[in-house]
């Protein structure tokens, strides 16, 4: 038995005015996810408990299996994994963003003009994480670099108890100054945002994006601060030899740090422009070499929530369907075996808050020995009419697995 994950990520919405109230789901032209729906088990999934930020940490979390209220230390330590940074016990890390924000005086009037400083490039990033590991990095604050506008700052003996470290992308558009966190403890953190614009403002990099008319990585931003985590091994807990396909560090990170095979995909990039195919046949090649569980997983329909892009939103879901979808099910049908397919979001993006969601999340459990009546369409409303509901997030890998 072979199990395929297809985590959209963000893909949820809620109905809007100007797809005259319909979402994303439900325009889409996505043949292969609606053909699968007909025979599929269709429902909602809760995987962001009550108490929990909607974040893709947690929800991606719950999708895999693991109970977030148990094994939960943090975002960034997960994205440390991938980059490959060894934290000590005493070490926290934290998610070090590099954005674009307006050119008011005082930082704190700036205005969170881009959370992803016009999707950078990893080449032109790494210019900039080196020149603040120069001016910024010591013996207690060290940054590394990622990919794109994601990286990481680990501090030596730090703390957890920062206050509210706001995501960038939770306040595109806003004044940050509100959204800067007044707790004592990281008040060191936020001085080192603040001397990062200056030391940014007239980088050489940003000074070829501005004669390029593209936003300026002008400005580090810090949250998502967590400690070293402890994950059980995915085979271990489960039973099946597992595999992560992800341009994200952060799913990248857990997959290391429960021991999944994480290949390397050229080209992929968490947007729009990601390599869709290639992600796809890394995949097939996972279970060809020996994997029993791919975890194949897409950023773009997320990204397009963040920056309320209605239009390409509904592109993500449809290039996801058929650059990605439709070639795993090609290759499933020549491999000779059985085969299951959970396709689902990890939390909803919607375009009118463009921000995450805690709310439910719409599911499709697919057994290619057993047809079921299922949906005309993949959609909420669809998931929400089956009446099924799974309340305990990670319980949904269990059910793939055919353990509940």
């Amino acid at each position: 038995m072979k199990y395929l994950v297809l985590l959209c990520d963000g893909m949820a919405d809620t109905p809007n005015e100007i797809f005259e109230g319909k979402t994303p789901m439900e325009l889409a032209h996505k043949p292969f996810m609606d053909s699968l729906a007909e025979v599929s088990e269709i429902g909602m999934c809760k995987t962001v408990a009550k108490g929990l930020k909607p974040g893709s940490d947690v929800a991606n979390l719950s999708v895999m299996g693991y109970d977030p209220l148990v094994c939960y230390t943090g975002r960034s330590p997960l994205e440390a994994a991938s980059i490959g940074v060894e934290l000590k016990e005493s070490d926290v890390a934290l998610r070090c963003n590099i954005v674009t924000l307006s050119n008011e005086e005082n930082y704190e009037d700036k205005t969170m003009v881009d959370y992803c400083s016009g999707d950078i490039s990893t080449e032109e990033a790494r210019e900039i994480i080196a020149t603040i590991e120069k001016e910024l990095g010591n013996d207690i604050y060290k940054f590394y670099s990622g990919v794109s506008y994601r990286h990481c700052l680990v501090v030596d003996n730090g703390t957890t108890e920062l206050g509210t470290m706001t995501p960038p992308h939770d306040i595109s558009g806003k004044v940050i100054g509100p959204y800067l966190s007044d707790n004592e403890n990281a008040k060191e953190l936020i001085s080192l945002m603040k001397k990062s614009y200056n030391i940014l403002k007239d980088h050489p990099v940003n000074l070829k994006r501005r004669a390029k008319g593209e936003n300026e990585a002008n400005s580090i931003w810090l949250w998502g601060e967590g400690r070293k985590p402890a994950l059980q091994d995915f085979k271990e807990k489960n039973g099946v030899e597992a595999a992560v396909v992800s341009a994200v560090d952060l799913l990248k990170g857990i997959g290391i740090c429960a021991n999944m095979q994480t290949p390397e995909v050229e080209g992929a990039t968490g947007y729009l422009d990601t390599n869709f195919e290639g992600k796809a046949t890394a995949g097939i090649e996972a279970f060809k070499n020996g994997a029993d569980l791919v975890y194949l997983h897409f950023e773009a329909p997320d990204e397009c929530g963040h920056r309320g892009e209605a239009q390409n939103k509904i592109k993500a879901i449809e290039m996801i369907d058929e650059k990605a979808l439709k070639l795993m099910l090609e290759y499933f049908k020549t491999s000779g075996e059985d085969y299951r397919i959970l396709i689902m979001p990890d939390h909803p993006t919607p375009l009118e808050t463009m921000t995450h969601s805690s709310e439910p999340v719409p599911y499709l459990l697919f057994d290619s020995r057993v047809k079921k009546s299922g949906a005309k369409r993949f959609c909420e409303t669809s998931a929400k009419a089956s009446g099924i509901f799974v309340e305990h997030g990670p319980d949904i890998m269990e059910k793939l697995l055919e353990k509940m």
